[in-house]
């Protein structure tokens, strides 16, 4: 046969294929996806048994050590690992990538004895892997292995085996790694989850690894935002309606609050009084016979996210932060936008 002939028969099967797969694309679709959920179905059953027993020894092996968790894998299987990698340093677990063909050319110095090594192989024969888990036996540092054997040669070497069920791909040939990377993709989320749970990882800790991006602007604090010291329109309870004009007029917010003799808040005027109350007088007025008692306040250490949400349920478009019932700052819906809080 001679090139353009063999070039134009592969160019007939790819167009062959291409027209199957054109026909019924969202059943096909719905098909692979339904597979994924089975799948999940199935580590879900299998966490009631001799999977669930060995994730919780996991954990424990990994909360145990002092040093940090090295993943390890080879094609699709170090496509996940290098996802779970990151999503453990993201959430207060040190841990770092390895590249089972690049350890066995030196990359077996970045690890040291008081670490964990996770290495996955559905098959868990992954010839590469041999060497990292060669090392690990040498120098005795725990290994937990994520395969579907836990027969294999990576089982059998490993400390703890994270033995996933035998799932059907959703590749119609059952052969393209598909369903089989979902769960190794969900089990290793579920770890990553429950480290940073066991560990007490708080939502401050993770805006210290995430400080750019959308996600930083939801994991904002109130005290990031507000305005503080002179910038709060504040009054004291003895003062007069006129004064309060004033200040409302000045600041710009909508609202003045009211301190008492101790610095605590105790009231805040906003439009809505100002318009139940307008009337000839209204200048001369005391402020504690206008303003409303125990005004909506939060927290400066309150995410932003739930400033905004709970201006919406009140309805308001500011609040103030307080501590210890003092006043501290402002918010204002305009400054939660502006930091692209949605």
């Amino acid at each position: 046969m001679t090139p353009s002939a063999a070039t134009a028969l592969l160019d007939h099967a790819f167009d062959a294929d291409t027209a199957v797969q054109a026909d019924g694309a969202r059943d096909l679709g719905l098909r692979s996806l339904n597979l994924g959920i089975s799948a999940l179905q199935e580590v879900t059953a299998a966490f009631d048994g001799a999977l669930g027993e060995a994730f919780e020894r996991a954990v424990d092996m990994i909360l145990g050590t002092g040093g940090r968790v090295i993943v390890s894998g080879i094609g699709k299987s170090g496509h996940v690992g290098r996802k779970l990698a990151a999503t453990l340093a993201s959430t207060g677990t040190h841990a770092f990538f390895v590249h089972p063909t690049e350890a066995s050319h030196g990359d077996l110095g970045m690890i040291a004895r008081d670490d964990v090594i996770l290495a996955l192989s559905w098959s868990g024969e992954t010839a590469e892997l041999s060497d990292l888990v060669g090392f690990s036996r040498r120098y005795s540092i725990p290994l937990i292995a994520v395969t579907r054997n836990a027969a294999s040669t990576l089982g059998k070497a490993a400390d703890v085996v994270l033995e996933l069920p035998r799932v059907r791909e959703s590749c119609p040939h059952d052969l393209a790694p598909t369903s089989s990377s979902l769960i190794q993709l969900a089990l290793g989320d579920a770890l990553a989850v429950t480290l940073l749970e066991r560990r007490g990882f708080t939502s401050a800790r993770f805006h210290t690894l995430h400080p750019g991006g959308t996600l930083a602007a939801r994991l904002k604090t109130v005290q990031h935002l507000m305005h503080g010291g002179s910038e709060m329109p504040l009054v004291h309870e003895d003062a007069l309606m006129s004064e309060v004009l004033i200040e409302m007029a000045a600041r710009r917010y909508g609202c003045v609050g009211v301190t008492g003799p101790d610095g605590r808040l105790v009231g805040i005027v906003t439009d809505g009084d100002l318009r139940r109350h307008m009337g000839p007088a209204i200048l001369d007025t005391p402020v504690h016979k206008v303003m409303t008692r125990d005004p909506i306040t939060l927290e400066p250490h309150k995410l932003a996210h739930a400033a905004l949400e709970l201006m919406n349920r009140r309805l308001i478009t500011a609040v103030f932060a307080v501590a210890d019932g003092r006043p501290v700052g402002i918010l204002h819906v305009h400054d939660l936008l502006r930091a692209g809080i949605v």
